[in-house]
C-alpha cells in the first residue's frame, strides 16, 4: 500500500514520527503514565542557542540524485502512501509510517512556497503538559512525556526546560488535567492561587479570581530542527523525498504535479499546515472546517526575570525567553482566511503586544523584531487525521499549538492511516 501526506507542517512530520516510532510497542517500549525518564535541557537555556543548534541541523545534506530527489532503497511494500509537505508533520508522518510494521513505500513531496516559511519555521515551541480540556491535556503531556524518556528526541528537538506557568480566569477546572500531567508528568504540576503568581512571579496584577498552574516540566523546542532530523532519519529508512510542488489531490486517491504528472497512491494525507486550505479547494474537494489564521510573535528587550514559558489567560499574553535580556511575546490575532503566501506583519498587533506586557508586568517592553506566519484552524481544534474520501485524509488543524500535541497526536493517527 502506498500512503500520500500533503504537507509539512509541525503536525504532518510528527505523524510520520509517529507511524516510525510505532514498532516501540511490539517491543513493550511504549511511553507510559508515571514512567517518563526525567531529563531536559539544562534550567534557563534560551532562545538563542536553539537557533545555533537550528542552524546546525538546517545546513545537514541529505542523500540525493542529480533531478534533485533522494532515492529509497528498492523494497517491496503492500501499502503505497504519499505525503506532501517538507515541514515538520509532512517528516515524521513519513517516518513513522516506514517504521510501521509492515511498513510502507512512502513518498515525500516536499516543496512549499519560496516567499513564505512555514509554521515549522517560526513556530515558538511552548510544550507544556496541562491544557483546559482533559482530551487536549493527555495529547499534550503524553508528547511531552515521550521528548523527556528519549535521549533522540531530546537531541531532535532541542528541547529546554524552562519550566510553564498558565494563569486561568477564576471559575476554570483545573482539577482533571493537573491529574492528567500528574500521571504523565510526575511531581510536575501544581495548582497555585493569584497571590501566590503575584508573589513568584513578575505578574504586577491579576483578577482577584485568578488561578494558575505551575510545571516544572515544561519549556519549548525547535520544530524546525524536529523536521529536519526527521527528514534526515526518514530518508536514511527508505522514504524518497520528492521536492515537486503538487498541484492537486485526486479522489483516487492521487497526487497530481505542477508539472502535469499523475502517481496513484493507497493513502494521500494532506498535512500542508496552512496551505491545506488552498490545496483542498483547488483540488475541487472540500476544506472541511479548516481555516488559515494569522500567527505573531514579536522578541521583545524587556528586564522580565524568573519567568519561564507562559500563558495568561486573563491577558492573552504569552511568551518564552528567548536569549539574554530578550522575550518572546505574543498575542492571538485576528486574521482569518490569509494567504499563507503574503502574510505580512499586524503593527497595531505589535503595539498591543508591547502595551499589554507592560501593563501585566509592570517593567519596559520594547518589541524588536516581528515574526508573522500563518496556521491552520480548526473547530474543534485539535491536531487529527480526518477523512476527506476513501484514502484521503488531512492531518492538520492544531490552531497554533500542534507543537505541544504532535507527537501522541501522530501516534494516533499514524494507526488509523495504516489499518
Amino acid at each position: 500500500m502506498r500512503v500520500a501526506i500533503v504537507g509539512g507542517g509541525v503536525a504532518g512530520a510528527l505523524l510520520a514520527l509517529r507511524t516510525v516510532l510505532a514498532p516501540r510497542a511490539a517491543r513493550g517500549e511504549q511511553v507510559h503514565p508515571r514512567s517518563p525518564r526525567r531529563a531536559g535541557g539544562p534550567q534557563g537555556e534560551q532562545g538563542a542557542r536553539d537557533s545555533a543548534a537550528d542552524d546546525r541541523h538546517a545546513h545537514r545534506v541529505l542523500p540525493g540524485r542529480a533531478d534533485g530527489g533522494v532515492v529509497a532503497p528498492a523494497r517491496e511494500y503492500a501499502m503505497r502512501v504519499a505525503i506532501v509537505g517538507g515541514g515538520v508533520a509532512g517528516a515524521l508522518l513519513a517516518l513513522r509510517t516506514a517504521r510501521a510494521p509492515g511498513g510502507a513505500r512512502v513518498d515525500l513531496f516536499t516543496a512549499r512556497s519560496p516567499r513564505r516559511e512555514d509554521a515549522s519555521g517560526v513556530s515558538g515551541g511552548l510544550v507544556r503538559g496541562f491544557e483546559t480540556s482533559t482530551d487536549a491535556c493527555r495529547t499534550a503531556a503524553e508528547s511531552l512525556a515521550e521528548i523527556r524518556s528519549s535521549d533522540t528526541l531530546l537531541d531532535w528537538t532541542g528541547y529546554r526546560e524552562t519550566g510553564s506557568l498558565y494563569v486561568l480566569s477564576g471559575g476554570s477546572g483545573t482539577d482533571g488535567p493537573a491529574e492528567v500531567v500528574d500521571a504523565y508528568l510526575p511531581g510536575s504540576a501544581e495548582v497555585i492561587g493569584r497571590d501566590t503568581v503575584i508573589r513568584d512571579f513578575p505578574f504586577r496584577t491579576l483578577p482577584a479570581d485568578a488561578v494558575a498552574v505551575v510545571e516544572r516540566y515544561a519549556g519549548h523546542i525547535s520544530p524546525h530542527r524536529l523536521r529536519t532530523a526527521a527528514l534526515e532519519e526518514a530518508v536514511s529508512l527508505g522514504v524518497t523525498v520528492r521536492p515537486a510542488p503538487v498541484d492537486a489531490v485526486t479522489r483516487d486517491p492521487a497526487v497530481r504535479t505542477a508539472d502535469g504528472g499523475t502517481v496513484r497512491y493507497d493513502r494521500v494525507v494532506v498535512a500542508a499546515g496552512a496551505w491545506t486550505p488552498h490545496l483542498l479547494d483547488r483540488s475541487g474537494l472540500p476544506v472541511a472546517g479548516l481555516r488559515t489564521k494569522q500567527i505573531q510573535y514579536s522578541l521583545c528587550e524587556t528586564p522580565l526575570s524568573g519567568l519561564g514559558s507562559f500563558v495568561d489567560e486573563c491577558s492573552g499574553l504569552y511568551g518564552r525567553p528567548y536569549g539574554d535580556g530578550t522575550f518572546l511575546l505574543g498575542l492571538p490575532s485576528d486574521r482569518w482566511d490569509v494567504d499563507p503566501d503574503t502574510v505580512a506583519p499586524d503593527v497595531p498587533l505589535e503595539r498591543r503586544v508591547t502595551e499589554c506586557a507592560r501593563r501585566v508586568f509592570g517593567v519596559a517592553v520594547t518589541a524588536g523584531r516581528t515574526v508573522a506566519s500563518c496556521d491552520c484552524y480548526h473547530d474543534p481544534a485539535g491536531l487529527v487525521l480526518r477523512r476527506v474520501g476513501p484514502g484521503l485524509h488531512t492531518f492538520t488543524g492544531g490552531s497554533g499549538g500542534a507543537a505541544k500535541t504532535v507527537l501522541s497526536a501522530s501516534r494516533t493517527a499514524a494507526t488509523a492511516l495504516l489499518a
